[in-house]
């Protein structure tokens, strides 16, 4: 039997102007990024940063996903260590 996978828990959600604008610029739907990064999708990170996330997962610290946007921008999903809240930005804006 496979482990049950459970969602990373986002706790209160924040967004940066940057990214809102950004995402009203895609036409694209935020909700669908914070699902898949709260289902460990991490997005275009490389393969050190995903492994960091996994682990991170198991210890409890920082957890990073980046995304790319219809049109190209990237945006970052970083949810806190004690998992307390989830901020969705654009990389400048860090």
């Amino acid at each position: 039997m496979s482990p049950v996978r459970r969602t990373v828990p986002l706790g209160r959600v924040v967004a940066t102007p940057g990214a809102l604008q950004a995402f009203a610029v895609a036409a694209e739907n935020y909700f669908l990024y914070l699902a898949r990064h709260a289902n460990r999708d991490w997005g275009d990170v490389c393969p050190e940063d995903a492994r960091a996330n996994d682990q991170a997962l198991r210890e409890g610290t920082r957890l990073l996903s980046a995304y790319t946007l219809q049109g190209g921008t990237r945006v970052w999903i970083i949810t806190e260590a004690d998992r307390s809240s989830t901020c969705i930005l654009l990389p400048e804006e860090y």
